[in-house]
């Protein structure tokens, strides 16, 4: 069984969910206030987090950068909230997959079991590779990036993303290729959020031209090998 802390205050939902869930493998926690959040996901230690944005007394976007700074639980916002930015954003404060309302129980679940399958593959292996392009430096051990011999602080979204694309050196990335690896989704043809994180990656590596990054139309996006010197 996995546990999960579901933070939201709608209780008709909130009612709906935990009866779902917990007829397959997963036991929820209700947490109906973001201002407690923070000290019953201390107390719970949950497996994975379903996070409400808007809550009383504290925003979920807040809940959300709290837990990341103390954890690398998987967190999937939950959210009625149909602005992109806040997608974004979400993922930038550390989510890792993002579900508007409504949402139907089974896609739900299906999403909760892909993100438990991605930590469950991270857990199994140590990654301790070291990837060097030019003046660009990932340490996987630590998640540390060098760029020109200083450190370049990104978010968790813009450092799985580079990765994803450094991985995949020389070759064509599709939007739904790039969301599958990061994710565990496919591209619905909407979805923005990998091209406002890839500019603001070209933003923090000097890549105005688009030619450490490039964008190859029609097709989706190529990290060039030989661009980072």
């Amino acid at each position: 069984m996995y546990r999960v802390m579901l933070v939201e205050d709608d209780a008709r939902l909130a009612e709906l969910v935990t009866e779902y869930l917990s007829g397959y493998e997963f036991a929820v926690d209700l947490v109906t206030r973001g201002d407690a959040a923070l000290e019953r996901f201390k107390a719970l230690a949950p497996d994975v987090v379903v996070l409400d944005l808007m809550l009383p007394g504290l925003d979920g976007m807040v809940v959300c950068r709290q837990i990341r700074e103390m954890s690398e639980v998987p967190i999937l916002i939950l959210t009625a909230r149909e602005d992109s930015y806040d997608e974004v954003s979400g993922l930038e404060q550390g989510a890792d997959d993002f579900v508007n309302k409504p949402v139907q129980p089974r896609v739900l679940l299906a999403r909760l079991r892909a993100l438990m399958r991605r930590t469950a593959q991270a857990k199994t292996g140590a990654d301790s590779r070291v990837l060097q392009f030019g003046a660009l430096r990932i340490v996987t051990t630590d998640r540390s990036v060098m760029w020109r011999g200083e450190p370049c602080v990104l978010s968790n979204t813009e450092y799985k993303l580079l990765l994803v694309l450094a991985e995949a050196a020389g070759r064509v990335l599709s939007r739904d290729a790039l969301l599958k690896k990061m994710r565990g989704i496919e591209f619905d043809g909407l979805d923005r959020s990998i091209d406002n994180c890839i500019s603001k990656l070209r933003r923090k590596f000097d890549d105005a031209e688009s030619e450490k990054i490039k964008t190859v139309w029609g097709e989706g996006y190529l990290f060039s090998p030989s661009a980072w010197n």
